[in-house]
C-alpha cells in the first residue's frame, strides 16, 4: 500500500467519529500520529463520547494511535500541547471556531506561533453557520437525505467527512511542499452530505431515475427465499437480464410490463440459483436474506 503520509506528524484534537475516522486513514497512509484527549472521567478508559457509547467501535478508530490525556484549560494541559503542537506537521480539530479561539487555536494566532504548521479543521456548516449544533443525522436531512421516517443506515455525513479531511491532510502537506508554509482548510460535514446528495439533485436516484426505480434492471426484489439488488444497468447487462426472465432482449427496461416480468421471474427463484445465473450470464446482482 502507498504510504504518501510517511514522516507526516499529525496531532489530533477531534472527538467522536469524524476526526479519529480521518486520523485512522491517515494512520493507514503512513502518517504518525497522535490524539490529545481531555482527561478520562472516574472508571473510563477515555473522555472521547465513542468510548462511552460504543467502545468497539473506539478501538477500532484507534488502533496504531498514539493516545494522550490532557486538560486544555490548565496550564499544565497547555504544556502538553505547545510540547505536541512543536513537533506537529497538521494539526485536526473538531471543535467550533469559538472553542478554537479560546484555546488559542484559531489560524491566525496558530500561523504566526507555527508558520509550517497546517490545520484541517472539520466543522458542522461552513461558513457563518459553523457555530450551530448538528449531527449526522441532521446534516442528511438539510441535504435531502432523509425520507420518511427511516434511519439511515449508516453515518455517511461523518463518514463522507473523514474522508473529506483526510484528503484536506494530504492537499495541505502538498502545498506545503510547493510554498515552505501551512495551511488551513476547513472541512463542514454538511458539505459532505450535499456532496453525497449530489446524484439525487441531478435526478438519478429519485422514483423517476435510472438509478432511483424508474429502471427494472437496477432494483431491489423479492426472491423466493430473500432478496436481490439488480444493477443491470447497462444495455448489454439489462438485455441479458430480460431474456434471462424470458423477455426480448430489447424490451424496454423502463416499462411496467418489463418490471412486471423481471419481479415475477426473481420471485420464482432462490439465491442460490439466482447466483448461479448471475455468474453463468455475467448479470451484476447480489443476494440478500430477508429484511
Amino acid at each position: 500500500m502507498l504510504q504518501p503520509l510517511a514522516h507526516t506528524r499529525i496531532l489530533s484534537l477531534a472527538l467522536n467519529l469524524p476526526g479519529p475516522a480521518a486520523l485512522l486513514r491517515c494512520r493507514r497512509m503512513g502518517a504518525d500520529c497522535t490524539k490529545l484527549e481531555p482527561p478520562a472521567p472516574a472508571g473510563h478508559a477515555s473522555a472521547d463520547p465513542m468510548a462511552l457509547y460504543s467502545p468497539g467501535a473506539y478501538a477500532a478508530l484507534h488502533e496504531g494511535i498514539r493516545v494522550l490525556q490532557a486538560h486544555l484549560k490548565t496550564a499544565e494541559g497547555q504544556a502538553a500541547l505547545q510540547a505536541e503542537l512543536e513537533r506537529a506537521d497538521v494539526l485536526l480539530t473538531s471543535f467550533r471556531p469559538s472553542a478554537l479561539a479560546k484555546l488559542g487555536l484559531a489560524w491566525e494566532a496558530l500561523h504566526a506561533r507555527y508558520p509550517r504548521l497546517s490545520l484541517v479543521r472539520i466543522v458542522g456548516t461552513a461558513g457563518a453557520r459553523a457555530e450551530e449544533p448538528g449531527h449526522d443525522l441532521t446534516y442528511l436531512a438539510d441535504a435531502g437525505l432523509v425520507t420518511g421516517t427511516a434511519m439511515p443506515p449508516t453515518l455517511y455525513a461523518d463518514m463522507a467527512g473523514a474522508l473529506m479531511a483526510s484528503e484536506a491532510v494530504l492537499q495541505a502537506q502538498l502545498a506545503r511542499a510547493a510554498t515552505g508554509l501551512g495551511q488551513c482548510v476547513e472541512i463542514a460535514l454538511a458539505d459532505a452530505a450535499a456532496w453525497l446528495a449530489q446524484p439525487r439533485g441531478w435526478g438519478l436516484t429519485v422514483p423517476a431515475g435510472d438509478v432511483g426505480g424508474a429502471h427494472a434492471g437496477y432494483r431491489v426484489y423479492a426472491c423466493a427465499d430473500g432478496r436481490v439488488a439488480v444493477a443491470a444497468l447497462e444495455p448489454h447487462f439489462a438485455a441479458r437480464l430480460c431474456e434471462a426472465a424470458g423477455l426480448s432482449p430489447a424490451a424496454d427496461p423502463r416499462a411496467a410490463a418489463t418490471h412486471a416480468a423481471i419481479a415475477a421471474f426473481v420471485r420464482g427463484h432462490s439465491r442460490a440459483a439466482l447466483d448461479a445465473l448471475a455468474q453463468e450470464r455475467d448479470i451484476p446482482l447480489h443476494t440478500l436474506a430477508s429484511d
